[in-house]
Formats: C-alpha cells, structure tokens, sequence
C-alpha cells in the first residue's frame, strides 16, 4: 500500500507534491504519534502478560462463583438481590485477586532471598 500512495503522490500535481513534502518534513509529527503509541504498547504488553491473564482468571473465577453461589440460594420469587449478588461477586474477586497477588509477592520475595543467600555464598567460596 504504501508503494502506491508514494507513486500517486509522484504523479500528481506539484501542490501534492508539496503536501506529501510537507507531511514528511514534519518528523516531529511521526515522533509524537510513536510516542503516543508508546504508552498503548507498553499497555498492551502488560495486559499480555501472563501474570495479568492469571489475576483476570482469578478475579472472574471468584465473581462467578459468588454469583452462583448467590443465584444457587435463591428462590424463585425472590427479588432485589441484584445489587447484593453484584456486590457480592465484585468483592470476592477482588479478594480473590487481592490473595493471588500476595501470594506472587511473596514468592518473588522468597526468590530473591534465596538469590542474594546464593550470591553471599558464592563470594565468599570465591575469597
């Protein structure tokens, strides 16, 4: 695509030229549109990540399981628990979430003590 857009470009009239010239002298423009995209990409690679999908998978697990829980109770003629069953289910997944990232925190802490024990072992062998 982009091959045809410069061709076009090149058989028009001198004025397309200069705006085509003018678009391209304007680097300050493709910079701020990559520095805009900066953002988004670092977003979306941490929406990619696995640790992310984990927290998401958790969290909707937790929602849906209060919300069957809560509908699972219920009799047929009840009414108005909408709102307690949303509640509900918000505040178990983030609970949910809340445990599964204290639990990665932990282990990250636990890996970096073992790390720096390893490291203080292997400098002092080495003196």
């Amino acid at each position: 695509m982009a091959k045809k857009a410069t061709a076009k470009a090149a058989n028009t009239t001198g004025k397309a030229v200069r705006r085509s010239s003018s678009s391209g002298s304007g680097g300050g423009g493709k910079s701020r549109s990559s520095s805009k995209s900066d953002p988004v990409d670092a977003l979306i690679k941490l929406l990619q990540s696995p640790l992310v999908i984990d927290l998401l998978a958790v969290g909707a697990t937790a929602a849906l399981a209060a919300i069957t829980e809560s509908r699972s109770g219920r009799t047929e003629g009840a009414v108005g628990t909408n709102k307690r069953t949303l509640k509900a289910a918000g505040k178990a997944a983030a609970a949910a979430v809340g445990r599964r990232l204290a639990t990665e925190i932990d282990e990250i802490r636990e890996a970096s003590k073992r790390a720096g024990e390893e490291r203080q072992a292997k400098s002092g062998a080495q003196a």
